[in-house]
């Protein structure tokens, strides 16, 4: 036998096999039929590993052929539940056909680069028997992964992909991970969960590559959108759908949800006539029903007839016990097509392989870098083959003349990309250094290295200095599974911290925030925080002491600032005084325990103390697990914090002078974030816990003497979270409709039982004067549009509303000649609107349309919201549009500097940057918040400046330390992106971001790669926004 050494192979072809022919897939035992004569011709096919390779053949001869060669050159045994596809003439992808001749169907074979992939998906991977085939197969789903075909959620997608790198490179190794993760790309949005994907494959230690294989398939099978391919078409109302097929029988989706499946067993006949595919049902015998006949229109009559072929040959391949016999030829007229199924069906080459005991030869992964099982299996382990070598003659996929693809969009509930003609192809491509639209999607080079080999890639196109012009920032849809984002629009509309001349003018404008008058000592705290541990569970134990301390100054706001306040003056009922004390004051001293606790262990685990010679303190389980324990006691004061909120706000609906109180306690510097927030605070603080301790347990092995301490502490704090989760809900909805009441005005009986907020942003109305900018409000049963209007408070003047029941919304771009446009069509109005960009325009659509869902299932109608008449409103529209001049905007633009009541808002803020936030976004900032020591870059200097920095609220504020009652200053960052520094930026340091709108640009620094990833994680969750069909934590727990 040949060593494997001594001659080039192709990745994927079994070493030792004969160079000529080995074991053919179509015909057992015989070798691939001897060719017509006549000239040869090279045909390119490109193989699962992305390798390419040269077959000759006759200019007769038929598909089967080439297919066989393929199948020889693999040695692939269970070769029939592959195919070769190919793109014709018309850009159509189609199957290769066995039985006609191959150059009849591609016409351009110079051109054409047929490839080779899975084209039967079995139900169960074990009735795969070779580890060959099982390997091919796994490719197949690395490249419908990375394409974002193959959708799924967070964690479903870090398990396969954890899979996929142990069998490349073998057991987890820091450095050597982080540097395979940054360049490979096995997911369109992998960096969101690089972090998921390296606790799932440090816990694969000893798995060997068909082990890993074996696994991957595990998981894909169960998804449910293995093996799908989409291909679009209309029902007889003309709604859009997409037909499939798999195992089980034709399924039909709309949009990205399955919504039937006709099993093979129902189905009497599949048809097509022109542009039409019938699926004809048998009779049910149970209902006494006549036969049914359903009829789909598809694109044109070769999308029809391409989607029947694969019916058919799905339908023979796992539904018949022999390939069917052909038809016999007519003798006068000929009636249908004479397609048929070429190959051997499932039970065919699963008893072939039974029955015939093929001789397991070794085989070369390409993409791996360790020592690979020839004939590894779960249950079966043998003997391992060599290291593999690239193949000689591969050639590189991304220098070939067809290598184009379709685009894939994905969606997060397992649904399968819009197929951009007819069907999808099965390409995998490289991701290339291209141009990127959106920052934020770029990689990140987080391995600590001063240089960043990778940078022009992570963020092409970046300035060289903090005052370069900047793209305006990007909005993207966040997920597990990945969504093009798309740039916001530039308006009109001055941003935040820029004058009406057109000065730019720093958010961070504090006296201590400035270069001036500070000690650079950014190199000793570096050498400090060197002799710290670097275990993972040391930065997760400080995550939740930065955030326990935000949490009692928080706390403090309730318990000494406001009842200070409420104390000195008498215009709130003793009762509710009584409820706030009673409610939030055992809370207040728990924590104050439970804060000295975590110090303490903290300090003894950094070695401040002599308790870390013995090795007993690096862990952080046990005092959770003592403490919420200790919290569950307060069960009952927790409850009743739901109680306070709505009490308080009934004593400022009857007494003018409780409000104007509350008013002005907001004004104060300690009340940083709406009052009501703060009432809320504990209930959030429980999700909090359990995402520490979630991540806790993700990080330890169930060896570590930490883990069951941890994981009964996470089953303690599910349980609480679980008893309140309703309440919390409810006053998260209950304290936005307050808020919004604030910010609006002419409005009544805004917070009423049964409405919910659902989204605020901004968009451009449609009116005789033009395109004006709006603020829209989108409730459960209404939608209202406002302007920023001249009140001392900044509040917005509502313009009309729009009653949510009855209204359809059409997307009117061509008939208006405005971009992003749609018209809501009420039923006393119509409006026609524009959004920023078409991801808004999106997120807008999908909102309105549930919203009116929504409506439509009310019982009872809901009040009107405007506190006028029908023909005040129409004044009120017609006077407000006169009176919004010039002047009033830009004079109410400024406001954000003047630091008014209400005008630094999440709807000012909307405002200002001209985008929108959904409850979905606030419900998310809930859960994603932080706070820690940052190192703040001066602009005009190479200094690095020491701040205690909260992330909540979709805003940074700027502490001078964390004892600090007050914030020195605050960044809203909706609009903003964030990124890495680029080498051309000369930021050489560790753990650096950047955050930039327009010409604003601001580099951090945190101390380890966990607080970078996790400052990073949580600032995304501000900048981009959340989309209702993508999976988040807060959702699922909901």
């Amino acid at each position: 036998m040949v060593e494997p050494a001594d001659r080039p192979s192709a990745a994927g072809q079994r070493l030792g096999a004969p160079e000529s022919f080995g074991v053919s897939t179509l015909e057992p035992g015989l070798r691939p039929p001897a060719q017509p004569p006549g000239k040869q011709v090279s045909i390119r096919v490109q193989m699962l590993d992305d390798t390419q390779e040269v077959f000759q053949i006759s200019q007769r001869s038929p598909g089967k052929v080439l297919f066989d060669l393929v199948c020889v050159h693999l040695n692939l045994v269970e070769g029939d539940y592959f195919g070769l596809e190919y793109q014709d003439q018309r850009k159509m992808t189609v199957w290769l056909d066995l039985l006609k001749p191959t150059l009849k169907q591609i016409r351009r074979p110079k051109n054409t680069i047929l490839r080779f992939v899975v084209k039967f998906f079995p139900p169960d991977h074990t009735q795969l028997t070779e580890e060959l085939t099982q390997y091919l197969f796994a490719l197949q789903i690395k490249r419908d992964l990375a394409c974002g075909r193959l959708i799924c959620n967070d964690t479903s997608a870090a398990l396969m992909v954890s899979h996929i790198i142990q069998s490349e490179i073998g057991d987890f190794d820091e450095t050597q991970s982080w540097q395979h993760l940054l360049h490979n790309k096995y997911l369109p949005d992998q960096d969101a969960i690089r972090d998921k994907i390296t606790d799932c494959h440090r816990k694969h230690v000893g798995q060997t590559p068909a082990e890993s294989d074996y696994q991957l398939l595990e998981i894909a099978r169960r998804l449910e959108m293995y093996g799908v391919r989409l291909h679009p078409a209309k029902d007889r109302e003309g709604t859009k759908l997409s037909l499939s097929v798999a195992h089980t029988g034709v399924l039909v989706f709309q949009g990205y949800t399955k919504i039937n499946a006709f099993n093979w067993s129902k189905i009497r006949k599949l048809s097509f006539k022109r542009k039409r595919f019938l699926i004809k049902l048998r009779a049910d015998p149970s209902q006494n029903a006549h036969h049914d006949t359903l009829e789909f229109a598809m694109a044109s009559r070769d999308c029809c007839k391409i989607f029947w072929k694969i019916c058919v040959e799905y339908h023979a391949f796992f539904r018949l016990f022999e390939e069917p016999k052909p038809k016999p030829k007519p003798i006068l007229f000929t009636r249908g097509s004479s397609f048929r199924f070429s190959g051997r069906t499932q039970k065919q080459i699963i008893d072939y392989v039974k029955d015939s005991e093929v001789k397991k030869v070794p085989f070369e992964r390409k993409h791996s870098k360790i020592l690979s099982s020839s004939s590894m299996t779960p249950q079966s382990s043998s003997f391992r083959s060599q290291v593999p070598k690239e193949s000689a003659t591969s050639v590189p996929l991304a220098d070939q003349p067809d290598s184009a693809r379709l685009g894939h969009q994905a969606e997060s509930n397992g649904s399968e990309e819009l197929a951009a003609a007819i069907s999808p192809t099965n390409g995998f491509h490289d991701i290339q250094a291209a141009p990127v639209s959106d920052p934020i999607q770029s990689r990140q080079n987080h391995h600590g290295t001063g240089s960043a080999p990778d940078q022009q890639f992570l963020n092409p196109g970046s300035p060289g200095s903090e005052d370069s012009p900047l793209g305006s920032p990007s909005v993207v849809v966040n997920g597990n599974g990945s969504v093009n984002g798309q740039g916001m629009g530039v308006t009109a509309v001055l941003g935040p911290g820029q004058s009406p001349e057109g000065r730019q003018l720093s958010p961070l404008t504090s006296p201590l925030l400035t270069d001036a008058g500070y000690v650079r000592n950014e190199d000793e705290d570096e050498a400090r925080r060197k002799k710290f541990p670097t275990d993972k569970a040391y930065f997760i134990a400080k995550e939740l002491l930065t955030t326990e301390r935000t949490y009692l100054k928080d706390l403090q706001v309730i318990t000494e600032s406001f009842q200070g306040v409420l104390g000195k003056d008498e215009a709130f009922p003793d009762s509710v005084n009584n409820l706030i004390s009673a409610s939030y004051d055992p809370v207040y001293k728990f924590h104050q325990g439970f804060l000295k606790e975590v110090e303490q262990r903290l300090a003894q685990w950094e070695g401040r103390s002599n308790a870390h010679i013995k090795g007993d303190y690096q862990r952080i389980g046990d005092v959770l697990l003592k403490n919420i324990q200790g919290l569950r006691q307060l069960t009952m004061h927790l409850q009743k914090h739901s109680e306070c909120l709505v009490e308080l706000e009934r004593a400022c609906r009857s007494s003018r002078k409780a409000e104007a109180l509350c008013r002005e306690f907001e004004q104060q510097r300690v009340c940083y974030l709406p009052l009501n927030i703060f009432l809320l605070r504990p209930l959030h603080r429980l999700l909090h816990y359990k995402l520490i301790l979630e991540r806790l347990c993700k990080h330890y092995p169930p060896t570590h003497d930490d883990f069951r301490d941890s994981r009964a502490a996470l089953a303690d704090i599910s349980e609480m979270v679980l008893q309140l989760q309703g309440t919390m809900m409810k006053m998260e909805n209950f304290q936005k409709l307050l808020e919004l009441k604030k910010d609006v005005t002419g409005v009544d009986n805004l917070a009423i039982p049964g409405r919910e907020f659902i989204r605020l942003g901004c968009l451009s109305k449609l009116s005789g004067k033009g395109l004006q900018q709006r603020m829209f409000f989108l409730f459960s049963d209404s939608l209202l549009y406002t302007s920023r209007g001249m009140t001392p408070s900044n509040q917005f003047k509502v313009h009309g509303q729009l009653p949510l029941y009855g209204m359809t919304i059409r997307e009117s771009e061509e008939e208006w000649g405005v971009p992003h446009s749609f018209t809501l069509f009420g039923q006393r109005q119509s409006v026609v609107v524009a959004a920023s960009c078409a991801s808004e325009m999106e997120r807008w659509v999908e909102d309105i349309r549930m919203a009116i869902d929504l409506a439509e299932q009310s019982s009872s109608p809901q009040t009107d919201l405007l506190s006028t008449s029908p023909s005040d409103n129409k004044l009120l529209e017609d006077g407000g549009a006169e009176q919004e001049s010039e002047e009033e905007l830009g004079g109410s633009r400024s406001s954000l500097e003047r630091q008014g009541h209400r005008g630094n808002t999440t709807v000012h803020v909307c405002w200002h940057r001209n985008t929108s936030v959904s409850m979905v976004d606030f419900s998310v900032a809930v859960e994603n918040q932080l706070s820690g020591n940052l190192l703040r870059k001066f602009k005009n200097s190479n200094g690095w400046q020491k701040l205690w920095v909260v992330f909540t609220n979709f805003s940074l504020f700027f502490y001078k330390s964390h004892q600090d009652d007050y914030p020195l200053a605050s960044l809203p960052l909706l609009g903003y992106s964030v990124t890495v520094p680029s080498e051309s930026e000369n930021i050489h340091k560790d753990y650096v971001f950047k955050l930039h709108f327009k010409s604003h640009v601001y580099y951090f620094r945190s101390e380890s790669e966990y607080t970078f990833e996790r400052w990073m994680e949580v600032i995304r969750s501000a900048t981009c926004s959340a989309s209702r069909s993508l999976p988040s934590t807060r959702k699922d727990l909901y």
